[in-house]
């Protein structure tokens, strides 16, 4: 199956994936402390956050077929 297309299965796992890395960027976010590692780890929470969206709304876009 393509990148276009990806299954459900595909989806579920991404967005596992994807959460998971919020989660452990919240935590290195929380055990860092100075203004440059604060916006580094907000920028990486932000990025992650984008694609989690990205990915449920492609997963709720597969389920309505």
């Amino acid at each position: 199956m393509s990148n276009d297309d990806p299954s459900l299965a595909d989806l579920e796992r991404r967005i596992a994936i994807v959460r998971d890395n919020v989660r452990e960027l919240i935590e290195q976010a929380a055990a860092f402390s100075g203004a440059e590692d604060e916006a580094r780890g907000a920028d990486r929470i932000a990025e992650q956050q984008e694609e989690l969206d990205r990915l449920l709304k492609e997963r709720d876009a597969l389920l309505k077929k």
